[in-house]
């Protein structure tokens, strides 16, 4: 391993191997010296269902990302969507209403041209195969990578040098680098060591996940469907089974998460309707929390928080993961012009042009799910019937409609 590196990963998750795929052309063209740290062993599988044995193949319990057409695109663009096709369930319809009333609008793959409106991908499918993407790279060479390993601190020592401090073992160590980048999470706790705040709004809500079987095919139709005080999605699988993310009121899930299987899909089926069938199985349940969440400062001389350390958002739309995805190819790209421009990737006015480059992309989604979320969660009736005129007039536009369609492509 090298003393200094270019650019110094924290975090070998989804968003931190992505951005290490991404910097892979600017690697060969450049000699760009990367390294990435990882908590845990990127040799060692690991299982996404919640209470899994160590290392039993996952099941049906395997939770799922959404991923839009427009990172469909970038992971085209980098080699890895043919490894993620096999396990791409196609949205192909996505079917907007809100229960009970008359507003309604529906966008389809072909009248937009394209294959599919977005995938869904079971994270275990998608960490698999970046995950191999990245050893690859660790074993030709090309980058070094710490797992298991967890960093310690991080002390700037000029404008495009900080000193790392890593934990591996029982060994302790330091590193330099111009640029470190944080993708260790939305509990960076990296980001309060240095004093990086976040804005914060509490929805008093919870995300309730499961896998459930409805008694007919998914015909790879997604549903967004707005009822009483919380959203509910519902995204095709494979296997016939769809992922469900049902936005729940603080006050009611510790009664949701407790009723039994039955119970629970007898009340699933009574706020959902049978858009989609009747329920017949549900799997494992979990929980968590729902916050908008945004970092205050995205970048500092020699350093960028990334992913869901630098903005965590409703999952009303499933555009979280899709954003981080944006910022971790401008990002990219933003190393490889600094190296072009013979700067260090840490130079603070080159880090600046990535911010303002991807602030209005950022703001624009933070806001439309935000936005989505408090409209749809109120129950005045005058409200009510502006939302339902204005999902009707959208399905009748297909101007608006197209532009809407779009945004949810990542567009």
């Amino acid at each position: 391993m090298t003393g200094k590196y270019d650019v110094l990963i924290i975090g070998g998750g989804l968003v931190g191997a992505s951005l290490l795929c991404a910097l892979a052309s600017a690697i060969n063209q450049y000699g760009l010296k990367v390294a990435l740290v990882e908590t845990h062993s990127i040799d060692e599988a690991r299982d996404t269902r919640p209470n899994a044995p160590p290392n039993s193949p996952p099941g049906y319990d395997a939770r799922a990302s959404a991923l839009s057409y427009g990172t469909r695109l970038i992971y085209d663009e980098l080699g890895i969507w043919p490894d993620l096709d096999p396990f791409a369930t196609p949205i192909l319809d996505i079917q907007v209403s809100d229960r009970g009333h008359f507003g309604a609008t529906h966008l389809n793959h072909q009248e937009e041209n394209v294959p599919a409106l977005g995938y869904v991908v079971e994270n275990h499918r998608l960490g698999e195969v970046l995950l191999k993407r990245l050893k690859a790279y660790r074993d030709q060479g090309q980058v070094d990578v710490l797992s298991p390993a967890q960093v310690q601190s991080l002390q700037p020592l000029s404008d495009s040098e900080t000193k790392v401090v890593i934990n591996q073992g029982d060994e302790s160590f330091e590193k330099l680098a111009s640029l470190v980048v944080l993708a260790d999470g939305g509990r960076s706790r990296l980001m309060e060591k240095l004093g990086i705040s976040r804005k914060q709004y509490d929805y008093q809500q919870h995300a309730l996940i499961a896998n459930v079987s409805p008694d007919k095919p998914h015909n790879g139709i997604a549903y967004e469907r707005f009822a009483g005080r919380g959203p509910m999605a519902l995204l095709p699988l494979s296997g016939d089974r769809s992922a469900l993310v049902w936005t729940v009121p603080s006050d009611e899930i510790d009664n949701k998460m407790s009723m039994d299987d039955e119970t629970f899909l007898t009340t699933l089926q009574e706020k959902f309707g049978y858009r989609a069938g009747e329920f017949i199985k549900v799997g494992v349940r979990e929980s968590y929390p729902l916050a908008l969440s945004v970092a205050r400062e995205q970048v500092r001389p020699g350093l960028v928080v990334l992913g869901n350390a630098a903005h965590a958002m409703h999952p009303v739309a499933g555009q979280g993961y899709n954003l981080a995805i944006r910022d971790t190819m401008a990002l990219a790209g933003n190393i490889a012009e600094s190296l072009r421009q013979g700067m260090a990737p840490g130079n603070l006015s080159r880090l600046l042009q990535y911010v303002d480059e991807q602030r209005v992309d950022q703001r624009m989604t933070l806001d439309f799910c935000d936005g989505l979320v408090k409209l749809f969660s109120r129950q005045e009736l005058p409200v009510i019937l502006a939302r339902n005129l204005g999902l009707s007039c959208l399905d009748m536009s297909r101007g608006l409609k197209g532009r809407f369609a779009r945004k949810a492509m990542g567009f």
